[in-house]
């Protein structure tokens, strides 16, 4: 079994060869964003990494700390790459329009921390509201985003982490999965959608739970309140079965 799923995560890692064409853009408030890709080739950022799989892209979230905080800069990064992606039509089909599906992923310990306090406890109120702004596109992106987009949650999926979670359309987290929204217990509030998100998927009293009263969930309580679709010892070979068995069988 080991070796099946080694082969399943075992991609292409294309980000290092990635060059940036003569045409590319960057935004101005982010010091390292995404290089957008030449034919055939994947956007790049410190902030993830991208990798094919057989039949799906692989978005790896990372940071030097380990956290993979949602930072300003890795939010546009974010942002722009899986913009990109969703025009970039699957090698696979290339009769189709429709790309990849698409999986996020962090490490064992974090899937991710949220936003950085220390950022947000810098902003003005201006700056408060652009970066919501920010923020608000990257989850619209993701939701919208026309292949199936599953997260694979292993560790901590906190705060703006979990933002993340619930734009993605299923959620497939580790025994050891660590979800909740502990903005209430800071004095802090989400504004990247994850109120409306999260009450729709689990109801009104369960979102209160979370959000007022900033309870975090095992595993287990997430999956029994339909706050996660699945769990497995491993979320990334997991959603990688579900998306072929999905391929083979249609939607």
């Amino acid at each position: 079994m080991a070796g099946k799923e080694q082969s399943l995560v075992v991609g292409r890692q294309v980000g290092r060869r990635a060059r940036r064409p003569p045409d590319s853009r960057q935004d101005a408030g982010a010091t390292n964003c995404v290089r957008y890709p030449a034919a055939g080739m994947l956007p790049t950022s410190q902030h993830f990494s991208l990798e094919d799989l057989t039949t799906a892209t692989l978005l790896r979230l990372q940071s030097p700390d380990g956290t993979n905080r949602l930072t300003q800069a890795c939010v546009r990064s974010l942002t722009e790459a899986i913009e990109s992606l969703s025009l970039t039509p699957s090698s696979l089909t290339p009769s189709s329009l429709t790309p990849r599906p698409l999986i996020l992923i962090g490490n064992s310990k974090f899937f991710s921390a949220g936003a950085d306090l220390s950022e947000i406890a810098a902003l003005t109120g201006p700056a408060a509201f652009e970066f919501s702004k920010i923020g608000q596109r990257l989850m619209n992106a993701i939701e919208r985003f026309p292949a199936p987009v599953y997260a694979a949650i292993e560790g901590y999926c906190m705060g703006g982490g979990l933002d993340l979670a619930l734009a993605c359309h299923r959620r497939i987290a580790s025994p050891r999965a660590i979800l909740g929204h502990r903005g209430a217990a800071l004095g802090l509030i989400t504004g990247w959608g994850g109120t409306q998100r999260l009450r729709r998927l689990v109801g009104k009293s369960c979102a209160l739970a979370m959000l007022v009263a900033a309870e975090k969930l095992h595993a287990n309580s997430a999956l029994q309140i339909g706050l996660v679709d699945a769990i497995a010892d491993n979320p990334l070979a997991e959603a990688v079965r579900r998306i072929e068995n999905s391929a083979q069988t249609g939607p």
